[in-house]
This record gives structure tokens, sequence and C-alpha cells, in this order.
């Protein structure tokens, strides 16, 4: 079994193109993939205006809001309200998919997965529970607010500190706030 310890402060900011909000990817594969490559990317950006999202072809994402007031996300023409936090919402990443800010800037939590090669589940826990990477997956853990503790392995996450977990991992997690906990799957070798 792996532990690998993904803090928050030494995650560095990519501003986008647009100039809308800056992004800090958490945990991606293959490591240092560009945008196109990825098999899965997990980041948190912090947006500050609405705007078009860039488009990914043949990705799946999953968004949650972490901070703000929420935002209104028109994805194929129809709008989703995201006005409470913690709640992931699921959409393609190639379809048209808008965002306007509800109240002020947000920080979200976003998962990536290009079809045919990775799926994810996102659940968040606000309580203690066990977790579990089984051997056909990587269980990546994500302090949203608050603390969380792996207990066998003695590791203490702080806000948006991250733990990536592989090859049969097993633990009790301990939550003192609000955590994601993201089990992402290979849908193919290699």
């Amino acid at each position: 079994m792996t532990v690998q310890v993904l803090r928050a402060g030494e995650r560095p900011a990519t501003p986008w193109l647009n100039g809308g909000g800056v992004t800090r990817e958490v945990a991606g594969f293959p490591a240092d993939a560009a945008l196109a490559d990825f098999d899965w990317r997990v980041s948190l950006a912090d947006v500050a205006q609405g705007g078009p999202f860039s488009r990914f072809d043949g990705v799946d994402r999953v968004i949650t809001v972490v901070q703000g007031a929420g935002m209104a996300l028109t994805v194929a023409g129809t709008e989703h309200r995201l006005a409470q936090p913690y709640r992931p919402f699921a959409f393609p990443g190639d379809a048209e998919t808008d965002c306007r800010l509800l109240g002020g800037p947000v920080v979200d939590f976003n998962v990536m997965t290009r079809r045919g090669r990775a799926t994810a589940e996102v659940e968040i826990a606000d309580f203690q529970r066990s977790v579990e990477a089984p051997e056909n997956a990587v269980l990546l853990l994500v302090c949203l607010a608050g603390t969380a503790e792996l207990g066998a392995a003695d590791l203490r996450l702080g806000p948006l500190d991250a733990a990536l977990l592989s090859n049969g991992y097993d633990d009790l997690l301990r939550v003192d706030g609000v955590a994601a906990v993201v089990t992402i799957r290979a849908t193919r070798a290699g």
C-alpha cells in the first residue's frame, strides 16, 4: 500500500487564458500530462468571474462548489444551480458550458476523467468512515474544510491538503469538517 501526501501550499497556481480565475492541480495521471493527454485530473479552482468553460472532448467532469455563494452552470442549454457547497455535479466536458456566479467569487473542486481510460466517483464525507483503495483503483482524499486524519498512516490533512492512496490501502478516515473521497478506476490497461 502507498500513501502520497499532497499539501495545498505546494501547488502552483495556473492563471486561465481568459483571466477569469486560476487552477491548482491536486493530482493527475499520468503525472505531468498535458491537458490533452491525461487519463484523469483533479484540481481546485479560484473562479473570479463567470464565462464559458473550456471544452474537453471525450472527458467527463464532476464539479463541487467548496467556497462562495455558488454558480449557475448552463450545460448544453440547460441551467443547473450549484448554490450549496459540497454537492457534486457531473456533466460532460465536451458539452457547451457557461458559468454565472451567484454572488461573487467561488472555489470549486473539479474531477475530470477521459472516457475509455478512467472513471471517477466523488463522495463527500463529514464524519468518521472507513476508506479503501481497491487493488484496481486509486483513492484521492481532499480535505475541503477543517481537518481529516488517517489513523494507520498517522496522517493529518489541513484545509485543501490531499492524500493519494493506492495498492489496496484500507484505513479509518476521521473528518472534522468536510472531505472529498474520490475513487478513480482505470478502464483500460496501461
